[in-house]
């Protein structure tokens, strides 16, 4: 019998061969964006000679922290396709209220005065005989209500079925307004015997390295393990995919979108409460806009506004691409004015190069 020939093996041509647009660093947003920022301070190092100078990153170091924390929280919620407005005034209002106990806590005649009088009659330690535990009755405080206002927001989303556009809307002008009332319009400031404490947490630094930006690197290490090493994290991406599917699948859909907003008003909440230090108050009218910031920094860092797409470090980046322009139009005395229009054209470029990379794969 005659051996029958052997064919030829069949071979794909585009099997194992990847556009270069779609390997490496240029596999999403954030790649570009990482680009982009290295030449920009390329430029600015030849700009000017004050910009790489370790005062100069020092202030960028903890000016982009000063948004970036909130940026980590409202991550969360883009991921899964909603959008939180509320931020900037969750910032304000978690401040004030910080500061307002503080100091009714350490004010002679207030309700830190009560507690010292009922508690010395029981021969019990007094508040202000404990270091640093009128500090965190306050943080407790000022996080408080931002979880309360995360709550109603995600319940609001969640349960009820509410635009997460026109409810966050709501709760940025109930916060805000709620600041003012508390207020009576006035700032706030920090005040009592842990007052040193509160200024050196918020404001102070460690080996030259500003407190803030600590706070941001262990908060972006603990997101990056949540969102990529847990189930939470793996309902975030999924519930931002497809909704409907992921209910299907038997993923708590409720519980893990008010998760997210409380996480989000934490993250504000928290991001206000350092401000306040950095600043020595908390006035009422702080942090007024700053939602557009922080959604600007997580759109621009490669978090997709349909949902599914966003990282710690996109948010980083973003933050840091927006301070990095902030800070060398300072340096090169260029109106501040400019900096709102370039935000909104690096938007747009950023939206317009990642629907050019899609469409490319």
């Amino acid at each position: 019998m005659m051996a029958m020939p052997l064919e030829s093996p069949i071979t794909f041509s585009n099997v194992g061969k990847i556009k270069w647009w779609q390997r490496g660093i240029f596999a999403s947003q954030t790649g570009y964006v990482l680009l982009a920022l290295a030449v920009l301070l390329v430029i600015m190092h030849f700009a000017s000679p004050y910009f790489f100078t370790q005062g100069n990153m020092q202030n960028v170091a903890k000016n982009f922290s000063f948004i970036a924390i909130a940026t980590l929280g409202v991550t969360f919620v883009i991921i899964t396709g909603g959008i939180d407005l509320s931020v900037g005034s969750m910032m304000c209002f978690s401040a004030m209220i910080t500061s307002m106990v503080m100091t009714e806590l350490s004010t002679p005649g207030g309700l830190g005065a009560s507690l010292f009088v009922h508690m010395a009659a029981d021969g019990k330690t007094v508040l202000a005989n404990v270091p640093g535990l009128i500090l965190l009755i306050s943080v407790v405080a000022g996080l408080g209500v931002a979880l309360i206002a995360g709550l109603v927001n995600g319940f609001c989303i969640a349960v009820l079925g509410l635009s997460p556009f026109v409810t966050t809307l709501g709760m940025l002008s109930i916060v805000r307004g709620l600041g003012y009332v508390v207020s009576n319009g006035r700032g706030s400031f920090p005040g009592g015997p842990d007052a040193d404490y509160f200024y050196a947490l918020t404001s102070g630094d460690v080996l030259g390295v500003p407190v803030p930006f600590i706070y941001l690197v262990i908060l972006a290490l603990a997101m990056a393990v949540v969102l990529h090493h847990t189930s939470f994290g793996r309902h975030v991406f999924a519930l931002g995919g497809n909704e409907k599917a992921a209910e299907l699948t038997g993923i708590p859909v409720v519980r893990v979108k008010i998760e997210v907003y409380v996480l989000c008003a934490l993250a504000a909440g928290l991001q206000g409460i350092i401000i306040s230090g950095w600043l020595g108050s908390a006035p009422a009218n702080m942090a007024t806009s700053y939602e557009l910031n922080v959604i600007a920094a997580a759109v621009i860092g490669g978090a997709n506004l349909a949902g599914g797409i966003g990282g710690p470090l996109g948010a980083i980046v973003g933050c840091v691409l927006l301070e990095v322009i902030r800070n060398g139009l300072v340096l090169a005395q260029v109106s501040s004015y400019w900096q709102q229009t370039l935000v909104g054209v690096i938007i747009i470029l950023a939206v317009l190069v990642d629907r050019v990379r899609s469409r490319m794969i």
